[in-house]
């Protein structure tokens, strides 16, 4: 028999400013608990030490992860030139050493090639799975895995400022399933010099931006006044990027059942994705095709 989840039936998303140190599931927990909602999880991972947005979704926003996952995403971050680590990162061993520098033109010429559709390898300590094991979990044990390349979308990667002679800050734009511990790595590589990521920062998420982002030390002072449901974003936020059908009350029940419902709207393309909202409420996520919205996953609404 399944154990029935507690909390509340609470919806929406929150976002948060992670700091460098917890991870993305202790960040989340702690939000779950703050507003002691039956259900939560996260649009993309950031790793313990990188810091910036992380959009949580909250109950039945979680329907929604996708439409966030799936956006693109802007990160900031430094680069250390001269030594590549077991990792990608600082808190790696060292592995190489190099006493090339790169000049900023060479920096700059060399980005070209982490553009467009690329190949990726992940780094040996993260998430992918191998065999059903974490990565991270079987380099922890010195087990050697192939990682294979996979193909990752990068709208631009552009060199913001170099601090000094070895440390290189660049500003990335890329699809889902982005290493950029890998972009630092194999930068280095390229020219010559290895690499690896010191501070890694991420800017904004689809339709989310960390000037929108509280901090957990914020969220718990507005939990301890009552306020914490102010934080809240409604779960229409993270569709803003796919085109709403609004359908009456009759018809919204219709959708509800799984039923395909009748919608000509110029504004929406032949079998685009969209979503159906009842009395300003999203309901349903799926296709426009024909005329028809069909619905794909329903959305328990708040009031039709």
């Amino acid at each position: 028999m399944s154990r029935k989840r507690s909390g509340k039936n609470i919806s929406g998303w929150i976002l948060i400013d992670k700091p460098a140190g917890p991870s993305s599931s202790d960040i989340v927990n702690k939000v779950r608990w703050l507003f002691s909602a039956k259900k939560a999880g996260h649009s993309g991972t950031l790793d313990p030490e990188a810091t910036g947005l992380l959009a949580i979704a909250l109950g039945e926003a979680t329907k929604t992860i996708p439409y966030v996952t799936d956006s693109l995403k802007a990160y900031t971050f430094d680069v250390c030139l001269g030594s590549e680590t077991t990792t990608d990162d600082q808190e790696g061993d060292t592995t190489k050493t190099s006493n090339i520098r790169p000049t900023t033109q060479e920096i700059q010429e060399s980005l070209k090639i982490f553009t467009g559709h690329i190949l990726q390898t992940p780094p040996k300590f993260s998430a992918v799975k191998v065999n059903g094991q974490r990565a991270y979990k079987l380099a922890r044990e010195n087990i050697e895995v192939e990682l294979l390349p996979r193909q990752l979308f990068v709208k631009s990667l552009d060199l913001v400022c170099r601090k000094d002679n070895e440390t290189v800050t660049f500003k990335m734009v890329c699809g889902k399933g982005g290493y950029v511990r890998s972009i630092a790595r194999d930068l280095g590589r390229k020219l010559g010099c290895f690499g690896h990521i010191i501070k890694l920062r991420r800017q904004w998420s689809g339709s989310f931006d960390i000037s929108n982002a509280t901090t957990l030390e914020e969220l718990t002072l507005l939990k301890e006044t009552n306020e914490i449901i102010t934080a809240l974003l409604p779960l229409e936020a993270s569709l803003v990027n796919i085109p709403e059908i609004a359908f009456d009350t009759e018809n919204a029940k219709k959708i509800l059942n799984g039923n395909p419902c009748y919608a000509n709207v110029s504004e929406v393309s032949d079998g685009q994705e969209a979503w159906a909202s009842g009395n300003g409420k999203a309901i349903a996520l799926g296709k426009y095709l024909n005329k028809q919205f069909y619905p794909s996953r329903i959305i328990l609404p708040l009031n039709v």
